[in-house]
């Protein structure tokens, strides 16, 4: 079973950087962001367009002897070096961000230089400290997916920059020191309009997929036999949120399909001129803020990406041990991931120098095939 079951945010992810893109000079100021910014020292506020010293200086040679000549190749796209966006997929049917979980979070970290794009998968179920919010009635701790709820303007609860995105950008910076750049997040209603839009997706299902309810409660996502289907986007979304007969892990392999299958399809030569078009659309249905000028860097830097420069990782699953805890503000016990935090913040440490995962880490595709080989 592939390793590295994570995906782009089904709703956030590379898939909607190149669907807007083109069509951003639509969109007003060219450098201005999209949405309200986060108030975080960003490594990208500014673009980065000159190369950067690699000469190595040894005992005995001095600066002026060295070879500072020897110049690291220059960003690609006139994008910085590095840029890092949290990737956010809210499980909310309305069509707006006044509401709603963070149920889908991944860090993309987009190399400009290699040029090399790697996704973290971000489980939603690990107990974190919610910092900024404890004078509302007493919240201080939470799931990592209610950050973003909790800082959303419906709730009222948060006054700080950022809204929804802002809180949980500073909830992974006070649990894991990650320092996010910008983030891009989209709603139920919209990935279903984008998948509609591109004509729908073709995936490869290696087996079947059983999304019937199991009980009362449970919503009917129906029976996705295995082989190769044709996916609207109602379909597509229903097949990234099957879980109650599998695990989180298996639903994100879902994902993964389903993703690849929407990345695959943007980039087809019937579909690509459309592309402008399609982006204008899409205004004001996705929250962002990143600026046109850098949505636009992106989308030139995602066809230079090789396969194996297009990595999706997730901390190992056997490291993820059930348990439970009190919520106070709920007044119930609920369902989250013990693991030890500081192997976690290890493997977020070692991804966010760029040291891990590695093209060849397990020598499997980060993309399963379009069809059966």
């Amino acid at each position: 079973m592939n390793r590295t079951r994570t995906i782009l945010s089904v709703i956030g992810g590379l898939a909607l950087i190149v669907l807007i893109a083109a069509g951003a000079r639509l969109w007003g100021s060219w450098n201005r962001p999209l949405g309200v910014e986060l108030g975080l020292p960003t490594s990208t506020a500014t673009l980065a367009r000159t190369s950067i010293p690699t000469a190595t200086f040894r005992p005995g040679i001095t600066p002026s002897a060295a070879s500072t000549s020897t110049l690291a190749p220059a960003p690609l796209c006139g994008g910085p070096p590095v840029m890092t966006v949290l990737g956010i997929g809210v499980g909310y049917s309305a069509d707006d961000y006044l509401y709603g979980l963070s149920d889908v979070m991944r860090i993309v970290r987009v190399d400009f230089v290699t040029p090399k794009i790697t996704v973290l998968d971000l489980p939603r179920d690990l107990w974190v400290e919610i910092p900024d919010i404890a004078k509302h009635y007493g919240i201080d701790h939470g799931k990592l997916n209610q950050a973003y709820f909790y800082g959303n303007p419906g709730m009222g609860y948060y006054e700080g920059p950022g809204e929804g995105p802002g809180l949980l950008a500073r909830t992974l910076q006070k649990n894991f020191g990650l320092a996010v750049d910008h983030y891009g997040a989209v709603n139920m209603l919209t990935f279903v309009k984008m998948v509609d839009a591109v004509g729908g997706i073709d995936v490869y299902l290696p087996e079947d997929v059983d999304g019937r309810p199991v009980d009362s409660h449970t919503a009917d996502m129906g029976y996705f036999y295995a082989g190769q289907q044709h996916l609207n986007g109602a379909a597509a979304l229903r097949l990234a949120r099957i879980r109650k007969k599998y695990t989180v892990f298996k639903r994100s392999e879902n994902q993964n399909i389903v993703l690849c299958a929407l990345k695959d399809k943007i980039l087809t030569p019937a579909v690509l001129p459309r592309v402008p078009q399609i982006a204008q659309s899409f205004f004001g249905s996705v929250q962002t803020d990143l600026s046109p000028a850098q949505i636009s860097q992106m989308a030139c830097l995602l066809p230079k990406v090789s396969g194996e420069n297009l990595i999706f990782a997730s901390v190992p699953q056997e490291l993820f041990k059930q348990s439970r805890v009190y919520d106070p503000y709920g007044k119930y016990t609920t369902f989250v991931w013990d693991v030890d935090r500081h192997v976690l913040q290890n493997y977020i440490d070692r991804f966010m120098a760029g040291e891990w995962p590695q093209p060849s880490s397990d020598g499997e595709a980060t993309c399963p095939p379009p069809e059966k080989p």
